[in-house]
């Protein structure tokens, strides 16, 4: 026996890739629905669209300006807007904004307008005429009132369309209106508007900036007075108050220094003369030419006076001798003139003594006053380090204090800046012609709509679809090989269809196309099993209704139509099919052989035509044993072989009765009816599998019932796909 695929294994193949052939034959199986679809929704789509009012779009156009014009002193607090993507792409944003749209609506009165307030007037009768127009009740909260108001701005915000243009800084403004004045000046509006939201923008910045500033100001200011007044109770504390760049321990310590120098030349000075009027003394001087003495009124008065005396007393004793007494009264006045000059040279050596006393006395305090100023200095210099940070600490907040109130300064001067960063290159124009309604688009949009729904839903039909149409599906989602299809004998094949049963109408027709399909199956039955001729034939199916008793009696009409002998054994049990065709009732049947109450000759009777033969069951007998797997069964197969060429048992259906598991095993060959586009895929899977498991002889399956027409349409690729081109091959 061939080798049998797992039909389970077919599972998978449902689930793959796309098929070309497959799409053009399910397109062709549901061109009248996909047409039905389309239709439908073309209308749906395209009558909405070309039946609106006209609506008409107005542009204005505004540009980015990047360069800068700088009409006051300093940094601005507002830089100008960079000319790259971003920023541009930011703009659009804005103008985009609720905030702008909310700014147009109140400057143009547009929550008053009923083409974008929904709220205003009455309610529309339904659909143009059912029920009574009612005027529309006003918000009664406030979350109502602003629900409209935002259904309001979603409407005007839905009617503009803002686009930079192309890689450069202009950006146009389009609105949509049912006027063309209105488009017009709502897209002018929304331009100007833009401008004047920038400029309040870059003012209430500077202006917040200045205000910030400000109060930023009076901090700082607290705090440079608090530094310099931390600086000044320091130095008071510390003594560090200064005159003309120092201390004042500092200038009284040059001062000090100052006079110590003085006071030291003064004592060496005093104490130059007194060494040189001792030293002139010590040599034997007199004292008259002491310097002192030389400098002395007294002594020069008293030198005079000696002098006077010493001419005197030389006269005196030119004239008189020495012992005169003018004479001697001459020498005792020169005696005490000279006794007067020593003592006065005494008493300014003890000046001059008293002067460097005095001298060095000062020069002591000079050096005590110095040495206790040096400490206070000593104190103050460690302060300083302190009173050093301090000051630093005060030159920081001054400096940025100064640094904040000069840029307050600049920021002051540049509030009256209200300069924008784009301007309008482009207002809106009145347009003439509509833009909506844009019939080639609305006929494209719904072509693409309607297409693609139609395509929705035949694939949406084809996944529902379950069945079996092809040969190619056989062996897809089967894994069987594919045996023949059965046509359905019906009008749409041949009129005289109707007017006879299916096996009159092979003898009548021989070359028919119907009667092709069953030779096809006979073919693939008898001589398909590895060149192996088959003998005893089972016919099957999944379910009840699939054509297993017709498709039996047809092929054994061929087949004797062929020459050879047949006999056609009902194997069901419970339907007894093969009645039907005998014209009066069966009081004997198989079960009776296999009982032994009667022989193959006394129930075997002569089928359509007479030329095959039928072993029939009798009416009106049933039984519950499996005489399905009885040696008797295996011997009345074993007789039927040696007298008829070929033996069909026309089986019951697999999944509902558990005979034909067993029959199924003792035939040559098994072939499986799958009734076309009705039997489910996974009811011939488990049928199948079924079988499999029985360790039947499985051949194929073979569609039965088929529409040759429809089939035409359906199997893409395939043979009967070509039906129309060789129909007339065949003898209607």
């Amino acid at each position: 026996m061939a080798e049998v695929v797992n039909p389970v294994e077919a599972r998978d193949v449902d689930d793959a890739g796309f098929d070309v052939l497959s799409f053009i034959a399910d397109f062709r199986r549901y061109i009248l629905l996909f047409g039905l679809v389309f239709i439908a929704i073309f209308a749906l789509i395209l009558v909405p669209l070309v039946t609106q009012a006209p609506k008409y779009t107005a542009e204005a156009s505004v540009m980015i300006d990047p360069r800068i014009v700088n009409t006051t002193p300093g940094k601005e607090v507002v830089s100008d807007l960079p000319a790259d993507t971003a920023t541009i792409d930011t703009e659009v944003e804005i103008l985009k904004s609720t905030a702008l749209a909310e700014r147009v609506m109140t400057d143009l009165d547009l929550d008053q307008d009923p083409e974008f307030n929904p709220y205003i007037g009455e309610r529309k009768k339904f659909l143009g005429f059912i029920g009574d127009s009612q005027p529309i009740k006003k918000a009664t909260t406030a979350d109502e009132a602003d629900a409209r108001h935002q259904v309001i701005i979603n409407k005007i915000l839905k009617r503009v369309s803002v686009k930079r243009q192309g890689a450069t800084r202009v950006i146009n403004v389009r609105f949509t209106s049912l006027s063309p004045s209105k488009a017009a000046a709502v897209a002018d509006a929304w331009a100007r508007l833009y401008l004047v939201q920038q400029q309040e923008a870059r003012v209430s910045t500077t202006r917040d900036a200045s205000n910030w500033l400000d109060s930023r100001l009076t901090e700082l200011r607290a705090q440079v007075e608090t530094a310099e007044r931390a600086v000044q109770q320091y130095k008071i504390a510390n003594n560090l108050m200064s005159s003309e760049g120092a201390t004042l321990t500092e200038q009284e310590i040059s001062n000090l220094n100052t006079q110590m120098a003085g006071v030291k030349l003064d004592e060496a000075a005093a104490a130059a003369r007194l060494s040189t009027a001792k030293r002139q003394l010590a040599t034997g001087s007199s004292g008259d030419d002491v310097g002192e003495a030389l400098n002395s009124g007294v002594v020069h008065s008293l030198r005079t006076q000696s002098a006077e005396v010493s001419r005197k007393v030389a006269e005196l004793e030119s004239r008189y001798g020495p012992r005169h007494p003018e004479i001697l009264k001459a020498k005792r006045e020169k005696e005490d003139i000279d006794q007067q000059i020593r003592a006065e040279i005494t008493r300014i050596i003890s000046n001059l003594e008293a002067q460097v006393q005095v001298q060095r006395q000062r020069r002591g305090a000079l050096e005590q006053s110095v040495s206790q100023t040096r400490g206070t200095l000593a104190g103050n210099n460690r302060a300083q380090v302190r009173l050093n940070e301090l000051e630093r600490d005060a030159m920081a907040a001054r400096t940025i204090y100064n640094s904040y109130l000069e840029r307050f300064k600049e920021t002051s001067s540049q509030e009256g800046n209200n300069r924008a960063d784009a301007r309008i290159v482009a207002t809106a124009k009145r347009p003439t012609n509509p833009s909506e309604p844009r019939i080639p688009l609305s006929i494209a949009l719904a072509f693409c709509g309607a297409l693609g729904a139609a395509t929705t839903v035949v694939m949406g039909r084809r996944a529902l679809d379950r069945t079996i149409t092809t040969s190619n599906e056989v062996e897809l989602h089967l894994a069987q090989p594919y045996l023949a299809g059965l046509p359905l004998l019906n009008v749409s094949l041949d009129k005289a269809a109707a007017k006879m049963d299916p096996s009159t109408y092979l003898m009548e027709k021989p070359l028919s196309v119907f009667a092709e399909g069953f030779r096809t199956l006979k073919t693939s039955l008898i001589y398909g099993r590895n060149g192996e001729r088959a003998q005893v034939i089972a016919v099957t199916s999944a379910l009840p209704g699939e054509g297993k008793t017709t498709a039996s009696i047809c092929l054994a009409q061929v087949i004797a139509m062929a020459g050879q002998s047949v006999v056609v054994v009902d194997c069901d049990l419970r339907r007894k099919s093969l009645n039907k065709f005998i014209g009066h009732k069966v009081e004997q049947g198989l079960l009776e052989v296999l009982a032994g109450m009667a022989t193959i000759d006394d129930v075997v009777v002569d089928g359509p035509g007479g030329k095959l033969k039928l072993l029939p069951l009798a009416q009106d007998t049933d039984t519950t044993k499996d005489v399905f797997g009885s040696l008797v069964m295996d011997y009345l197969i074993h007789r039927l072989r040696r007298r008829y060429d070929i033996v069909i048992l026309d089986t019951a259906p697999v999944l509902p009765v558990v005979d034909t598991r067993v029959l199924a095993r003792k035939a040559d060959v098994v072939a499986m009816l799958v009734r076309w586009r009705k039997t489910p895929r996974e009811a011939a899977r488990s049928a199948l599998q079924i079988l499999i498991d029985s360790q039947a002889p499985l051949s194929g399956v073979a569609l039965s019932q088929i529409d040759v027409h429809k089939q035409a349409k359906y199997a893409y690729g395939e043979g009967a796909f070509y039906y129309e081109e060789y129909k007339d091959y065949y003898m209607q």
